[in-house]
């Protein structure tokens, strides 16, 4: 039995390497005449292959994994909000300005509204929405009744996420309560 054996592994081998060298010889004869021969030199490519190109990202464009449905996306990274409708289009986006307390990345729900009052930190706010809490302070979007969106204290736990006031203004004909939010990273 085991001379058998071995008899079948030579055959194999032997046809393996046939296989090899028809191979070769067809990519040899197959060589275009436009290659050359060798010049004596060699090139040596020391930095990595590029990776190949891709179409730029809009900036605009809803993340990926934010759910379905009529929701309201916000992205902690990009300090976005998308407002999304039926069939996942996008009714509005725009950029807001985060407090210095950021929600964990999740799915809540609109817990209250208010139509006016003062901010946490003084400033006479519209249209807020609340979606969450973190440590006692209150998460949610607002708009300043001044128009400003600066950035706010880093000394204070704020949570008002602060958009300008025809954003506001959307976001309060949007979301409503008990409205999906999705926070992403």
């Amino acid at each position: 039995m085991a001379r058998s054996s071995s008899g079948i592994v030579a055959g194999l081998t032997v046809a393996a390497l046939a296989a090899v060298g028809f191979l070769a010889f067809q990519a040899h004869a197959n060589v275009p005449d436009s290659l050359g021969t060798p010049s004596g030199t060699v090139s040596v490519k020391t930095s990595a292959p590029k990776a190949p190109k891709t179409a730029k990202k809009d900036p605009n464009a809803l993340p990926a994994p934010s759910g379905t449905g009529t929701r309201v996306v916000y992205s902690l990274g990009a300090d976005r909000v998308w407002l999304v409708g039926a069939g996942d289009k996008v009714k509005r986006t725009f950029k807001v300005t985060p407090g210095t307390v950021d929600p964990a990345a999740g799915t809540y729900a609109v817990t209250s509204r208010t139509g006016l009052t003062p901010g946490s930190d003084g400033t006479q706010i519209e249209h807020v929405v609340r979606f969450t809490q973190v440590s006692s302070i209150a998460v949610g979007f607002s708009a300043a009744v001044d128009g400003t969106t600066e950035a706010p204290d880093p000394g204070k736990k704020l949570g008002g996420i602060r958009t300008s006031r025809g954003d506001g203004n959307a976001m309060w004909a949007f979301a409503t309560v008990g409205a999906k939010v999705v926070v992403v990273k």
